[in-house]
């Protein structure tokens, strides 16, 4: 258990997903996190949770703070809330992508210890791969960071050069699974399932991929060699994804998304 006091700054989609996830593992007390959002007229309880649109004040009240403001506007907000945090007390860190910590670091001081931390949307469930960077070297700091984002998912910490990668391809990567889901869906429709046995089958059978890499540790390819007969209909399907440029489409769209990025 955290007994750390958690302000998450900007609950919107990212931010409800960190804080859901925080919520449902257990791992810090309910009633030690606080979540700002700007329609939020007086500070309020919602399904157990602290809301506030006082930003100054959730942080003055809490010990580690997650910045989840969209990357165009979080320099700003943090200048009007600088003279807030204590460097001998906050932990700061950040969830907005494109931001670096030199950024931040010329914003709040070097003292303050600061985390770039990169998750995705499943952290809603448990399942977020984190990435994360820091400027500190203090151990116990950052096993705190690790251990509250081990509470959504999995963690990893990374030389901050590689964030904007994580992000294109932990973050992004979400959203590029989901429409290969949902192509899958569309295909399983036409070769004669409704809608809904499609989607069953395609979430389960995703999720037990993922899961045989996990647990065995091993290449792609080498379960897809495991599945593939010769003159069978996998690697006859397999063939015509790869003449219709599937692999080189994905590929494409990860480095498109990653020049967007800078």
């Amino acid at each position: 258990m955290i007994e750390k006091k958690i302000a998450i700054i900007g609950c919107g989609n990212l931010g409800k997903s960190i804080l859901n996830g925080l919520v449902d593992a257990n791992i810090v007390p309910v009633d030690n996190i606080i979540a700002t959002k700007r329609s939020v007229t007086e500070e309020c309880i919602k399904d157990g949770i602290r809301y506030s649109s006082n930003n100054e004040k959730a942080i003055q009240d809490s010990d580690i703070i997650i910045m989840a403001l969209k990357p165009y506007n979080i320099l700003l907000e943090l200048e009007s809330l600088k003279q807030h945090f204590d460097p001998k007390r906050h932990i700061l860190i950040s969830v907005a992508s494109g931001v670096s910590i030199g950024d931040f670091e010329e914003v709040v001081g070097h003292e303050l210890p600061l985390f770039r931390v990169m998750p995705n949307t499943s952290a809603d469930v448990g399942m977020s791969m984190s990435c994360i960077s820091t400027n500190t070297e203090n151990d116990e700091i950052i096993k705190l960071v690790e251990s509250c984002f081990n509470a959504i998912g999995s963690t990893i910490v990374i030389d901050e050069r590689l964030m904007d990668s994580a992000t294109v391809l932990g973050a992004c990567g979400i959203a590029y699974v989901l429409r290969f889901m949902r192509a899958m869906t569309q295909g399983g429709i036409q070769i004669g399932f409704d809608a809904k046995t499609a989607n069953k089958i395609v979430t389960q059978t995703v999720k037990g991929a993922a899961e045989l890499l996990i647990q065995r540790n091993q290449h792609p390819e080498y379960e897809i060699d495991k599945v593939t007969t010769p003159k069978g209909c996998t690697i006859a399907g397999l063939n015509e994804m790869e003449h219709n440029g599937f692999s080189s489409a994905l590929i494409k769209g990860i480095t498109k998304s990653f020049d967007e990025i800078k």
